[in-house]
């Protein structure tokens, strides 16, 4: 078996964020910072991490922000050069010329439609699909994880991670096979299933690595679970042709989809920020005890 390397990631970026209104009016919710970093800069490195050589975003109206962040910025540089200040800061979101490229998604037609817009640029490749909205945290990060169980035993792998029973509702849920270690066989897959119905509950934390047979499949999609083209229901369609693993992360995940997870993540990355982590602990401390 022929396992080719993954150099391409997918950034599905359409989104409109009404749930962080009004604050990304008029800003993409992938520029929201957690600490002092935007949450897209966050999924672009883990990518680059792993290897990955070209970045996809498949954006929309409106993220111009977005395209001008991985841009170089010549009066920036040069003012701080003059300032005699480091550049290191901006250096690392650079990217190479013709990497990143930029597709627009027109219609808000789901994720599964989100991935199908780059089918061109992926071309007859596996690829990564990373959501910006979930940030994980871990050493090494969560695709350089995935990728070194994809090189094991190719095929398709997908992140996995454990949720309370309560909340599989609101994810794609594995149906698990057999386990070994942190690989788990994937024998089916559900979209948001009804309370009391999930097969298990491990959820699909927004990591991917895909077979490019999926586009075939997106090609001709079928409406799913909120009217969407969903990408699980397609992934479904592999399973059995091809070899299927979910991945379980080890490290943290913040929902920065959610207010309350992306407040959560901004705290937790600020504790362990050797810069500014004891002020904040203080501060946290103090407002706590003053709560109580």
């Amino acid at each position: 078996m022929t396992i080719k390397p993954i150099r391409k990631a997918v950034f599905p970026v359409a989104g409109l964020g009404t749930r962080f209104l009004p604050a990304t009016k008029a800003m993409p919710k992938e520029m929201l910072t957690v600490v002092d970093k935007p949450l897209i800069q966050y999924a672009v490195e883990e990518a680059l991490e792993a290897g990955v050589e070209q970045i996809i975003f498949v954006t929309g109206r409106g993220k111009g922000a977005l395209e001008d962040h991985f841009d170089i910025s010549y009066e920036l540089e040069a003012t701080m050069k003059a300032r005699g200040k480091s550049l290191s800061l901006i250096d690392g979101i650079r990217q190479k010329p013709g990497s990143p490229v930029y597709l627009r998604q027109q219609e808000p037609l789901g994720l599964g439609h989100a991935v199908w817009c780059a089918r061109e640029i992926v071309g007859d490749e596996p690829f990564a699909v990373l959501l910006p909205d979930e940030l994980m945290v871990g050493t090494p990060g969560f695709l350089k994880q995935m990728v070194t169980a994809y090189e094991q035993v190719g095929g398709n792998v997908i992140g996995a991670l454990e949720v309370p029973d309560s909340e599989t509702d609101k994810y794609g849920i594995i149906t698990p096979g057999a386990r070994d270690g942190r690989l788990t066989e994937v024998t089916g897959l559900v979209e948001k299933p009804a309370a009391g119905t999930a097969p298990s509950n491990l959820m699909i934390p927004g990591r991917y690595i895909l077979q490019p047979e999926v586009m075939r499949i997106l090609d001709n999609p079928v409406k799913g679970a909120g009217g969407e083209i969903q990408l699980t229901d397609a992934m479904a369609q592999l399973i059995g042709r091809q070899p299927f693993h979910g991945c379980t992360f080890d490290g943290d995940r913040y929902d920065c989809g959610d207010k309350a997870g992306y407040i959560q993540a901004n705290l937790a990355l600020a504790l362990a920020r050797d810069d500014i982590g004891a002020t904040v602990r203080g501060f946290a401390l103090q407002l706590l005890g003053e709560a109580n």
